[in-house]
């Protein structure tokens, strides 16, 4: 199986910033660490920093784990941190139901773009398997 560049570290180091929420770990499909980053603000900052050097193998393991195709998951991400509440990730996808919902609903009420942030690799893995040839 080849290798793509499914994730980009770039992005993982701008999340990072804001990685004391846990989005760099979300993003590089660590949700459980995301989760506890995000409710202990990266574990008192102190995970936080050691993630500044664990974002080069964190980027590997993603390009490993993920297939590569035509949504771009660095492009989705972005789109869900800073535009979720209107659906433009679900849009981008091509999940054009979902997306008028989450336009509509602020989200569905934040609980989607909760629901993203932990499934939003798998949801991208599954749409490129189904559109590759």
């Amino acid at each position: 199986m080849s290798q793509h560049n499914t994730h980009h570290m770039p992005v993982g180091y701008a999340l990072w910033i804001f990685g004391f929420m846990g989005a760099h770990r979300f993003y590089y499909g660590r949700q459980i660490t995301g989760t506890i980053w995000f409710f202990t603000l990266g574990l008192l900052f102190i995970g936080w920093i050691v993630d500044l050097f664990l974002i080069p193998g964190m980027d590997r393991d993603a390009d490993r784990r993920y297939r590569g195709g035509p949504i771009n998951y660095s492009v989705a991400w972005i789109l869900l941190t800073f535009l979720g509440i209107f659906g433009i990730h679900r849009f981008y996808q091509g999940k054009w139901i979902t997306g008028i919902l989450y336009l509509l609903t602020v989200g569905v009420f934040g609980l989607g773009i909760l629901y993203d942030y932990w499934t939003l690799n798998e949801q991208i893995d599954e749409r490129n398997a189904a559109i590759a040839p």
